[in-house]
């Protein structure tokens, strides 16, 4: 089904632009606040594409659905936490490692964005299936794909640091 959005594609789509928005604002504060300059590394790498998703769902509420010109796959290279004009707002600055053991700072840090990641991947879960637009449907799993990927990273990151230990 192509054409006009639905009243729900619209709101989960509102919805996963606020929520895109927070994961900018989050992981550039946490690459401000990690110790460890590789993680403040990670942390700007996903920022920049966390980014282009906010940019694509906010194309996608714009043109009602219908396919960009360029499209949205492949497009997730990074920005390295560069902001677009227009884009999302980061001027908020989060501080939640204030008042944990400085050792643990950049582990609760990567905990937080892990938990994040996998609030994020459920809501694009639930967007494809409730989304009868092929492009909207076609672009949230692109996005979903990415945000796996980005909890994998840093999945990896805190096994390879000792961080995560599955059992």
């Amino acid at each position: 089904m192509q054409g006009q959005l639905s009243q729900k594609e619209r709101m989960l789509l509102e919805d996963l632009k606020q929520s895109e928005n927070l994961c900018v604002v989050k992981y550039q504060s946490y690459a401000q606040q990690a110790k460890d300059s590789q993680l403040s590394q990670l942390f700007n790498k996903i920022a920049g594409q966390e980014q282009e998703h906010y940019d694509t769902v906010n194309q996608l509420l714009q043109s009602g659905g219908q396919a960009q010109s360029g499209g949205q796959k492949g497009q997730s290279g990074g920005q390295g936490g560069q902001q677009k004009s227009g884009g999302a707002q980061s001027a908020a600055q989060i501080n939640l490692s204030q008042g944990v053991d400085s050792s643990n700072s950049d582990k609760y840090l990567l905990q937080d964005m892990l938990t994040t990641e996998k609030q994020i991947s459920s809501s694009y879960d639930t967007s494809v299936f409730e989304s009868g637009n092929t492009n909207v449907r076609q672009a949230l799993q692109h996005i979903q794909q990415e945000e796996q990927n980005h909890g994998e990273q840093l999945f990896q990151y805190m096994s390879s640091h000792g961080m995560y230990q599955p059992q």
